[in-house]
């Protein structure tokens, strides 16, 4: 059976008739440049440069078509997302010097500061001093100070690192993430899931390389940020690189199953007809996107047997449940986002985010933290034991964190019991597990307000440049011609790798 109509001809010619002005520069070009390029370098231009022996010859090419790889320590990356910013204070940073200074008014030190306050609290009358309700004890062999809202991730200290010390340049929550997550407050850039399959492709042919989990919260407020696809988007990156997001409702991927009366054996014979027309499509323009449209529809097909087995959780044993909490049954859940990364990176995909919506607390934060810290902290300690037991842990790297931190003045009205607090970029804290970092470490130190870092600051485009260094990238080399410009995940500002945290 021919799969092509017998007109296709006419009106395959007559699309590729319509060049667009991109496709235009992209054909005429080619045949311009090359003519120029040879004029200016001659026969090398045409690659009449006697080549070396073979094993040179095969080294240069790998060379030159990947000079970003570096030996890796990790294979694979789980990012757990915490849209609204964690606060610093309640959580990590312990300063038990403030509890004496309740309510002190911060007005005339924060004058001082220099700092560009957010339209929230910036004219309010008096900036109260609010240290935290909540108590804080030492834990692991490095006696690393946690709240008690964390207690089971308290349990795992030795096997984390924490970064006190990170640092962002955005004030507002949307350019903020887009700068935690695409490396740029911009729009249109390539995310960290794009550019680790863009760098080093999939480990499974059946699944996509980057898929994103959006986790129910179950806090009884609705001050929950909006997020958009810029985050996990693949920008000038070819579309296949872009996260592919799971449901937490239904069907994990809509559209993915064949419609009602159309056999598995007509829907191959479909997809190879329009594998033939896009290649044909291809030859005439030249067009990238052609080639992504045939893989992404190749993928949807194979993911067709792939994902229904991903998705039924009921082979996972007692005990795992018992891991991660009851709540991973729910699908949806936190606990049930976080069982399902493993099984995603158990299977080959490269990169797993989750988000996890619900912590911009600028009122009523000890009830909300302490809700969203009950929703994510035992789930947070199963996954990184259930890594470890499975022998997974040292190659798949886990990163926990929000996009900035939180002010030491209350946001609002302060009580003893109840405070919010505003956006604050100039400090925070994540913590990082596995795939290369060290355990039971602190890096960096803020000073007696949680205000400022005083020791080993550490910017975003750092520990972008770190994790790309953990999964064997140099994020230097790592670029896309796009617009006249080499884009990078780091972008142009230096950044390094934070190598006090390596294993």
């Amino acid at each position: 059976m021919n799969p092509l109509p017998p007109d296709w001809q006419n009106t395959f010619n007559a699309y590729n008739a319509a060049l667009t002005r991109r496709q235009f520069f992209r054909q005429t070009g080619s045949g311009l440049g090359v003519a120029a390029l040879s004029a200016l370098l001659g026969q090398r231009a045409l690659g009449a440069v006697a080549a070396p022996n073979a094993s040179a010859a095969a080294t240069l090419t790998t060379a030159m078509t990947e000079p970003w790889k570096i030996a890796p320590k990790a294979k694979r990356a789980i990012y757990i997302s915490l849209i609204g910013a964690p606060s610093q204070l309640d959580l990590f940073d312990y300063k038990p010097a403030l509890q004496g200074r309740f309510k002190e008014d911060l007005k005339g030190w924060l004058a001082g500061q220099g700092e560009r306050l957010t339209g929230m609290t910036a004219n309010q009358a008096a900036f109260p001093l609010a240290p935290t309700t909540f108590k804080f004890a030492q834990h692991g062999q490095g006696g690393m100070w946690l709240s008690e809202l964390l207690p089971n991730i308290a349990k795992m200290a030795d096997d984390l690192c924490f970064i006190r010390s990170m640092k962002t340049d955005a004030i507002n929550h949307e350019p903020a993430n887009q700068l935690v997550y695409t490396g740029s407050m911009q729009n249109g850039k390539a995310s960290m899931g794009s550019w680790l399959s863009y760098g080093l492709g999939t480990l499974n042919k059946d699944l996509p390389s980057f898929v994103v989990l959006h986790a129910k919260h179950t806090s009884p407020f609705s001050n929950v940020q909006a997020i958009s696809s810029r985050l996990w988007g693949s920008g000038y990156l070819e579309g296949r690189h872009a996260g592919v997001s799971f449901r937490s409702q239904g069907e994990p991927v809509l559209y993915l199953n064949d419609a009602p009366g159309i056999p598995r054996e007509l829907r191959r014979k479909m997809l190879d007809g329009l594998g033939e027309l896009n290649r044909r499509s291809y030859e005439q323009i030249g067009d990238p996107e052609i080639q992504t449209r045939t893989q992404q529809y190749e993928l949807a097909f194979r993911m067709q047997t792939s994902v229904p087995e991903l998705a039924d959780m009921s082979g996972e044993s007692p005990a795992t449940y018992e891991l991660y909490g009851e709540e991973a049954r729910t699908r949806g859940s936190f606990a049930s986002s976080a069982l399902m990364a493993r099984r995603l990176v158990e299977r080959g995909v490269r990169f797993v985010q989750i988000f996890h919506r619900g912590w911009d607390q600028h009122g009523s934060l000890p009830r909300d933290i302490a809700s969203q810290s009950k929703d994510v902290d035992r789930a947070c300690y199963g996954l990184v034991q259930d890594l470890k037991q499975r022998g997974m842990l040292d190659e798949t790297l886990v990163i926990w964190g929000g996009e900035f931190g939180r002010t030491v003045y209350s946001q609002g009205a302060l009580t003893e019991t109840n405070y919010g607090r505003d956006h604050h970029p100039r400090c925070f804290t994540i913590w990082m597990a596995g795939g290369g970092v060290k355990g039971g470490v602190v890096h960096g130190e803020t000073d007696e307000m949680s205000y400022n870092i005083v020791k080993d600051p550490v910017h975003v485009r750092d520990l972008h440049a770190t994790i790309l260094h953990l999964l064997g990238i140099d994020h230097e080399r790592l670029s896309f011609k796009f617009q006249g410009l080499d884009q990078r995940l780091t972008g142009v500002v230096p950044a390094s790798v934070v190598k006090a945290i390596l294993a």
